[in-house]
């Protein structure tokens, strides 16, 4: 399997909004966000199933996808920014066989991508 790409962070202040984009080779696939902020865990953001489940951790973040014949594109929309936002935010590929439902841990995923940095400062 080819790595997932993201893009989309930057330098905001807090109450503005990102618009993440997590490129899937291969489409079909369970996708996950995640972020990792310095000296912490990866955490998990928000995960969206192929067949349309979608969770988050917070009601700010919002994911959407847009699928067809040869592309899928997975979104993780950033509203209401807080500097406790800061963080490299990266996508992944669930590698379960199958899963039933979406899964939060870092170990079920695969194919990272390089992360994009987000940065929200006054």
């Amino acid at each position: 399997q080819v790595k997932l790409v993201e893009s989309g962070g930057g330098l905001v202040r807090p109450g503005d909004s990102l618009k993440l984009s997590c490129t899937v080779p291969g489409g079909d696939s369970h996708v996950g966000w995640f972020r990792q902020a310095p000296g912490k865990e990866r955490q998990i953001v928000a995960e969206i199933f192929f067949g349309g489940t979608r969770t988050s951790i917070d009601v700010r973040f919002t994911t959407s996808r847009f699928h067809n014949r040869n592309t899928d594109t997975v979104f993780l929309n950033l509203n209401n920014l807080s500097p406790e936002d800061t963080a490299v935010y990266y996508c992944a590929r669930d590698m379960r066989d199958r899963p039933a439902y979406p899964s939060s841990r870092a170990e079920d995923y695969g194919d990272w991508g390089q992360g994009t940095q987000v940065t929200v400062t006054p």
